[in-house]
């Protein structure tokens, strides 16, 4: 089963390595960067097993939100991640 997730996170401490934590949220199924710090992941993971994931490759400071979702509306998106995303949906 695959889920639709939502992840945005912000990493606290100075110098964070944003690089990794992109990388990895790139391995994890097709994936569009929503915004500067938030991301669509059309995944088989759950989000649970999203966030076990990214925590490896984040500070104990750092902040993560992961959620599972089943409905989304939205304006103002490039037309490639809106058709990226409705594409993805129900794949």
């Amino acid at each position: 089963m695959q889920n639709n997730i939502l992840i945005t996170y912000d990493l606290n401490k100075s110098g964070q390595n944003y690089e990794a934590l992109i990388e990895k949220i790139k391995t994890l199924g097709a994936w569009a960067k929503v915004q500067q710090s938030v991301w669509y992941l059309h995944t088989s993971y759950s989000s649970e097993e999203v966030l076990d994931i990214l925590g490896k490759v984040t500070d104990y400071n750092d902040s993560l939100f992961v959620a599972k979702l089943d409905n989304a509306h939205w304006r103002g998106l490039s037309p490639e991640i809106t058709k990226f995303i409705q594409e993805q949906w129900w794949k």
